[in-house]
């Protein structure tokens, strides 16, 4: 399994816009195969950085995902909402894999 972590730094007058945005991703990812943890806002403290993290069984099956990005109409329109809002001002993409408890 591989986890992506992506933090994001955020414009906090378009937090809806955001949060439209999030749940078109949580969507898509479900999808496509993949496991959506969450999206996580500011609510106390720092108002312009929210994380998301999203699981897929393996970096080939997040490739396969990826590869949709600009041609699927539907990853097309996700993206448009953060585009045409200015919600998210930058992002970082990091791969992690997940340490599981085991009992």
């Amino acid at each position: 399994m591989i986890t992506c972590v992506v933090h994001y730094t955020i414009n906090p007058a378009q937090i809806e816009a955001f949060e439209r945005f999030a749940r078109a991703w949580m969507r898509l990812v479900a999808k496509h195969g993949g496991v959506h943890h969450g999206y996580f806002l500011p609510a106390e403290g720092a108002s312009d950085q929210a994380e998301a993290l999203f699981s897929f069984e393996s970096l080939a099956a997040y490739e396969r995902y990826r590869a949709r990005f600009g041609n699927d109409p539907e990853f097309v329109a996700a993206d448009s909402i953060r585009d045409d809002s200015g919600c998210v001002v930058r992002y970082e993409r990091t791969f992690m894999r997940p340490l599981l408890p085991t009992d």
